[in-house]
Formats: C-alpha cells, sequence, structure tokens
C-alpha cells in the first residue's frame, strides 16, 4: 500500500464530517473494505485515489443508439472515445508511467472503447499482464454483459474484483428501443429478439459474478419518453441479481457527437429529471451520483483529467507497428493513405468478435 499523500490527507479532512451521499457508507463492512479505494465506486473513494482506464478494446458486440465509438479523437469527453487503442503491452508500459507521475493511482479499468469482453484476448491478456506488473492495483472492468456468462470464471482467476455492467432496460420492447442490434454466437440478431438475448445474458453474469464475491456496478443511461419510468424496475431487478450500486448517467446526446439518438433529436434529461430518476431508484439499492462519465482511456482523478498530458507516455517501442497517426503528414495523399489504413484496422477489430465468439 502507498504511503498517503497530502491530497489524500487534505480530502480526508474535508470528508471526515460527512458521510458519502450515495448510500454505501450503510454497506457490510467487507463490501467497504473493496470499494474504500475505489474512485468509481466510492464517493468519499474519489476525492483520495486516482483511476487509468487502458483503451485495449475496439471492437463491440451490440449496437447503442446513444454510443459512436471514436479511436483518435482527444477533443470529446465521454464513453467509447480515445486518442489511441493500445495492445496489452502497450498498456503495461502505459500504466508504469502513470503510476510514477500520480502515486495516487489505485485502480485500472477496461472500458473500451469498445466492449471489453467482446475483445476477450486482449482483454484477459491485458488483466494477466497487469496483475504480474502491478499486484498492488485493483483490476475492473465495465461491459455491456452480453459475453459475461462465458468469462466469468476468467476474470475471477486473474483477480478482477469489480465489473460494471450496463443495463437500460429489463423489458426488451424498452430494450430493443435502446439496442438495434447484437451480435451473438456468430448471429446478429435485432429488435425484441436481441434486446431479450442481450438482457438474459446481463442478468445471469450478474448473478455468477455476485456468487463469486465480485462486487458489481450497474450503469444505466437515462433517456427520457424511454426508459426514465422504467429504470426503478431495472434498479430493483439488478439488486436482487446481487449487484449492490447503481448508476444512473444522463444521456450524452449532443448532435456533433454522431450518434443515432444525437442525430435524431432524442433530448437529454434535465439535472431535475436525473435526480428524480435517482431519487426513485435509491429506494432499492445505494445510487452513484459522482459519475463524470469518462473516455476509454482517462487518467486520473475523476474531475481532474491528466488523459491529454499522458497518451503519448512511453508506448510503442522495441519493433511495435507504427500508428498512422503518430506522425504529422507531409502531405495530402499521406494523410488519405493514413486515413484508409485507420480505417481498415477498425474494420479488423470489429472482425475479431467472431473469432472471440
Amino acid at each position: 500500500m502507498k504511503d498517503s499523500t497530502p491530497h489524500q490527507n487534505a480530502a480526508s479532512a474535508r470528508s471526515a464530517c460527512s458521510g458519502p451521499r450515495d448510500g454505501t457508507g450503510k454497506l457490510p463492512v467487507g463490501v467497504r473494505e473493496k470499494i474504500r479505494n475505489h474512485p468509481c465506486y466510492s464517493e468519499d473513494a474519489h476525492h483520495h485515489f486516482a483511476r487509468m482506464h487502458v483503451p485495449v478494446a475496439p471492437a463491440c458486440n451490440i449496437q447503442c443508439n446513444y454510443c459512436n465509438r471514436k479511436y483518435d479523437c482527444s477533443n470529446e469527453s465521454r464513453p467509447g472515445v480515445v486518442s489511441r487503442v493500445l495492445k496489452p503491452e502497450q498498456a503495461v508500459r502505459k500504466v508504469a508511467a502513470v503510476s510514477q507521475r500520480i502515486p495516487e493511482l489505485a485502480v485500472v479499468g477496461i472500458a473500451g472503447p469498445g466492449d471489453p469482453l467482446a475483445n476477450a484476448r486482449r482483454t484477459l491478456h491485458t488483466c494477466e499482464l497487469l496483475r504480474e506488473s502491478f499486484p498492488e492495483l485493483r483490476l475492473c472492468l465495465s461491459t455491456n454483459g452480453l459475453a459475461l456468462p462465458e468469462y466469468v470464471d476468467q476474470l475471477c482467476s486473474l483477480g478482477v474484483e469489480h465489473v460494471t455492467v450496463t443495463i437500460n432496460a429489463i423489458d426488451p420492447a424498452v430494450g430493443a428501443r435502446i439496442h438495434p442490434w447484437v451480435f451473438y454466437e456468430h448471429r446478429r440478431y435485432t429488435a425484441e429478439q436481441g434486446a431479450e438475448i442481450l438482457l438474459n445474458q446481463q442478468l445471469m453474469g450478474i448473478e455468477q459474478l455476485a456468487a463469486k464475491d465480485v462486487l458489481v456496478k450497474v450503469n444505466s443511461v437515462l433517456i427520457p419518453g424511454i426508459n426514465d419510468d422504467h429504470l426503478p424496475a431495472v434498479s430493483s431487478a439488478v439488486r436482487q441479481r446481487g449487484a449492490f450500486l447503481h448508476n444512473v448517467m444522463p444521456l450524452i446526446s449532443e448532435p456533433e457527437h454522431g450518434t443515432a439518438f444525437g442525430l435524431s433529436g432524442q433530448p437529454a434529461p434535465s439535472t431535475a429529471e436525473l435526480q428524480a430518476v435517482q431519487a426513485k431508484c435509491a429506494g432499492d439499492m445505494p445510487q452513484m451520483r459522482h459519475c463524470r462519465q469518462c473516455r476509454a482511456d482517462a487518467v486520473g482523478f475523476l474531475g481532474a483529467e491528466q488523459s491529454a498530458n499522458l497518451t503519448a507516455e512511453q508506448l510503442p517501442e522495441e519493433g511495435a507497428a507504427e500508428d498512422p497517426y503518430s506522425n504529422p503528414p507531409a502531405d495530402i495523399y499521406t494523410l488519405l493513405a493514413r486515413q484508409q489504413s485507420r480505417r481498415q484496422a477498425f474494420a479488423e477489430a470489429d472482425a475479431e468478435i467472431e473469432d472471440e465468439g
């Protein structure tokens, strides 16, 4: 365990006189111990400890109307975007660099920019390397849950103690309005059939994780007019399966992000609407209220990102493949060639889903 820092001591003094608003202070002692230094699971911890996301998972196995993945984006702060996708070995080198610069680093997570378990080989290998190199760091991941039941045992064997599952509906009719398709067992399923498959896998995965004492947080995106009245039922259902914390997040719907909801004019909830739904869900389980809806390459304390300053830290060496955007182009023809190379790389990443299946 690292020695406490002035930042941590100051945060301790600020928070000593009041408990967390999220309700986690009432959790069993064993659970509180597991989240005491996890900033995404404890409102108090996010004042004391830093986290880091390593973007090793580019492919995804479902389509969400609120998501548009971007792999070379530095000017958007939302899930699904990164400045650069890393190989597992590069991720380990970056964690080493960040841990030297940010001694409060306590957690390394994998949250995209696609789904970690749609890129299972990359994700599991990254966890294996991180566990070997940084046994003191907590490992976690965030997944849509479609492939979760298949990998619960492997995640547990690698020491992953925290898993976040995004569940936006427990009614397939509602889910179909949010997720147009899922890719499961080498087939694409659409509409309510796809939404039902996704839901069944999500709930099964939560039950399996809870049975192995893995802490499960559920994220839900609040989409006015679609699932706002439905989310209290989601909260109740996931609590019954063993989840301990619910994070209701507002839809990000700016059209410039290029999501289906953004381009169709789907409104985001107001602050009052978000707080009202969180209050309704709080009757079933503790609510996370300090979420920043981070990028898939986020680094630092919540609300004090340092990812922009660390994106190139000690990356490709030792004969690693050149990034098509690593140097400025000499002319427009070079730029177009590099763009084509990058598009091909993305297509290959998505094609890996079939191999993973």
